[in-house]
């Protein structure tokens, strides 16, 4: 048992320092630009009548921690911050994390139930002796759109947890919460039922992209070039109706996330166009 004990964690610190090194400075360089104003004019993008508490939070968050609201570090529910998955993990890239193990703890888990309980240790240092934490899921606790996965959800549940502890994070991650925060979680946005008249359904799928190029200023002839590359055409018109609804639903959510990273998406296509010319 010793021995695969340390042979797990051998293996996760290689595994995790190797996914590190290739983040390390790109993130370095993001969070030494990282501020507590960009961070509170991406949260006001999104939500509205974050109290003077949750702004103070949310001082302590970017300063202490360098979480990003762009990045989807942390999300605002009921007024209260909650620090994401792939926040903390970008946290401990950014520490240079030496290893997480995960296993499972036997005597609580019951597959036939689908209930799993797992351990995670967390070793943000060479000499650390570790940080733990438990993860539980069974289908009462987890949404509809990952029954199945009970077993993953747990473990991202413990290594949240472990992390936490680890660096110190005293507010909970949305992803410990359970089927609580399933209205919240951010999901990819569908396109409202469309009538059944083609030309309808063409110009309300063009409506939603003007409502975006307009709200967002992006540049018409830009996002058209993003659109017929990312729908893998020639010309926009050889594009089908899916592959159109797919793009304005991630073009929604990129400008609504990342908006400086849209824009720089599309100003590569004015280098394109610039070097064909």
């Amino acid at each position: 048992m010793g021995s695969f004990y340390a042979n797990g964690i051998r293996d996760a610190i290689v595994e995790f320092g190797a996914v590190g090194k290739l983040d390390c400075v790109k993130n370095d360089m993001r969070e030494a630009r990282m501020s507590f104003e960009s961070n509170k004019r991406a949260a006001q993008r999104r939500w509205l009548n974050i109290s003077s508490d949750g702004w103070q939070t949310l001082k302590s968050l970017t300063s202490e921690y360098q979480l990003s609201v762009s990045s989807g570090d942390v999300i605002l529910l009921d007024g209260r911050w909650f620090v994401t998955h792939s926040g903390l993990l970008a946290l401990a890239r950014r520490n240079r994390c030496r290893g997480i193990h995960v296993e499972a703890v036997a005597e609580l888990c019951d597959m036939t139930l689908k209930r799993f309980v797992l351990r995670a240790t967390v070793y943000p240092f060479k000499s650390s002796v570790g940080f733990v934490g438990y993860g539980d899921a069974d289908p009462s606790n987890v949404s509809e759109q990952v029954r199945g996965a009970e077993m993953r959800i747990a473990e991202t549940r413990a290594v949240n947890r472990a992390l936490r502890k680890a660096y110190g994070i005293g507010i909970c991650s949305v992803e410990e919460i359970g089927t609580v925060a399933d209205r919240f979680v951010e999901e990819p946005r569908k396109l409202p039922p469309q009538p059944t008249n083609g030309n309808s359904q063409g110009r309300t799928v063009r409506d939603r992209l003007c409502q975006i190029i307009h709200r967002y200023r992006l540049d018409p002839n830009l996002v058209k070039a993003y659109a017929t590359d990312s729908c893998g055409v020639k010309a926009l018109r050889d594009a089908t109706r899916e592959q159109i609804e797919n793009f304005v639903v991630r073009l929604a959510d990129w400008a609504e996330k990342d908006l400086d990273a849209l824009r720089c998406q599309l100003n590569s296509y004015v280098t394109q166009k610039e070097e064909a010319a």
